[in-house]
């Protein structure tokens, strides 16, 4: 199996570690930005970011799941293009659930929230690109090490 092929094999423990980090590092950028320019409270904003990055959460490991299969399926690489395409159709997925969500936490209407939901997919696209290359890219590094480290152990056993 090459590199490539194994690095589309990720345990679920891996896929939640993947998760959580993504949402850890957003919800510490996000409560406090959103505090800010909207003017409420941390403590509202930062609970609806936590909603938010729940539902994030579970729809990530769902759908990254899914791409990896239609990796597999259709065979692409994962250049800028499909990142992009990536981030996109992950976003507009958190859409259809964000934007009812926040319009009730933050009693405005939908229109408002779709601005705000617009506004922090502002955000989250190149954020979600840059995670998640930065992300394959370390975890491509880890894999080499991993099948360096069983290399040499194999080249030094005695019982061989």
């Amino acid at each position: 199996m090459s590199p490539n092929a194994n690095s589309l094999h990720r345990s679920l423990g891996e896929r939640i570690g993947h998760a959580l980090v993504f949402e850890l590092l957003a919800l510490l950028i996000c409560a406090p930005a959103l505090a800010l320019l909207l003017g409420k409270p941390l403590l509202q904003l930062g609970l609806l970011t936590l909603m938010f990055s729940l539902v994030a959460m579970l729809w990530n490991m769902l759908f990254n799941w899914l791409f990896d299969r239609a990796q597999e399926r259709l065979g692409f690489r994962r250049d800028l293009w499909v990142r992009l395409c990536h981030a996109a159709l992950f976003e507009a997925g958190l859409i259809v659930v964000l934007v009812p969500l926040a319009a009730w936490w933050l009693a405005i209407g939908l229109l408002e929230a779709l601005l705000l939901d617009i506004g922090l997919i502002l955000f989250f696209l190149p954020y979600t690109v840059a995670f998640n290359w930065s992300w394959d890219a370390l975890r491509e590094r880890w894999l080499r090490r991993q099948a360096g480290a069983a290399t040499s152990a194999e080249r030094f056993d005695c019982r061989a």
